[in-house]
C-alpha cells in the first residue's frame, strides 16, 4: 500500500484578502504559516516521513513543503537529494483576468452567477484564462509522466504533493476518485492533507 497526501498550501496574503490569486506568486501569511508548522507536526506525531515530495512552481506550495519538512527533520536530506521536485503543471489554475480582483467585488460587478461558473463550472474559462478542465489536461500529462512513475517505485512509500486548490481538484478527477460532475464537493481548506492511498492498483482516500 502507498500513502499519497495532498495538501493545500497554507493561507497565502492573498487569500487573507479574498483576491483570486492563480498564477501570482504570493507568500505565505502568518496564518498560512502556522497551518503548514501544525501540518508538520501532525505527520510527525503519526510518525509520517516521505520518500519524495512534488510541489507547484509557486512560491506558497514550496514554502509549505519546506516548512512540513523541516518539521519532521528532512528538508536538508531531500532536498540535497533532489527528492522535492516542482513543476508547472501543478499550479494554481491561471484566472486570467479575474487575478487580484476582490472575489466579493467581482461576484457584485459580473453576478453571482456567473462568477460560481467561473470558480466552480468544470469547462468555464475566466476571461483569458484556464477552465477546470484545462487543468486536468495539465496535470494528467504530469501525473502519468511523472507521478504516478514515482508512486508506483518501490523505493517511494510515502509521497507529499504540495499544490493548490484546482491542481488537487484535478489530481482527484484523474486518480479516478473523483468524476468532474462531483469534484465541487470536495472542500479544500488550507493546510489541511487528504490521505490518498494506492491499494491493488486503485487510489482511494483513506478513511
Amino acid at each position: 500500500m502507498k500513502n499519497i497526501l495532498l495538501i493545500r498550501h497554507g493561507q497565502s496574503e492573498w487569500n487573507k484578502l479574498n483576491l483570486f490569486t492563480g498564477f501570482k506568486n504570493i507568500e505565505l501569511s502568518e496564518q498560512g504559516i502556522e497551518e503548514a508548522n501544525k501540518a508538520g507536526q501532525n505527520f510527525k506525531n503519526l510518525d509520517i516521513k516521505f520518500n519524495i515530495v512534488f510541489t507547484s512552481e509557486l512560491k506558497r506550495a514550496q514554502e509549505t513543503a519546506k516548512i512540513i519538512l523541516q518539521n519532521l527533520g528532512q528538508w536538508d536530506f531531500l532536498n540535497n537529494e533532489g527528492k522535492i521536485i516542482s513543476n508547472i503543471n501543478l499550479n494554481e489554475r491561471d484566472y486570467g483576468d479575474l487575478t487580484g480582483l476582490n472575489k466579493k467585488e467581482t461576484a457584485e460587478k459580473f453576478g453571482e452567477e456567473q462568477v460560481h461558473k467561473w470558480r466552480r463550472g468544470y469547462s468555464d474559462q475566466p476571461p483569458n484564462g484556464e477552465s477546470l478542465e484545462d487543468v486536468v489536461r495539465r496535470v494528467t500529462k504530469y501525473f502519468e509522466e511523472v507521478i504516478k512513475p514515482a508512486i508506483q517505485s518501490d523505493e517511494n512509500g510515502n509521497i507529499l504533493i504540495a499544490a493548490h486548490g484546482n491542481s488537487l481538484r484535478a489530481l482527484l478527477i484523474v486518480m479516478n476518485i473523483y468524476e468532474p460532475n462531483n469534484i465541487n464537493s470536495v472542500e479544500l481548506s488550507t493546510g489541511v492533507p487528504i490521505h490518498v492511498i494506492l491499494k491493488d492498483n486503485k487510489f482511494s482516500i483513506k478513511d
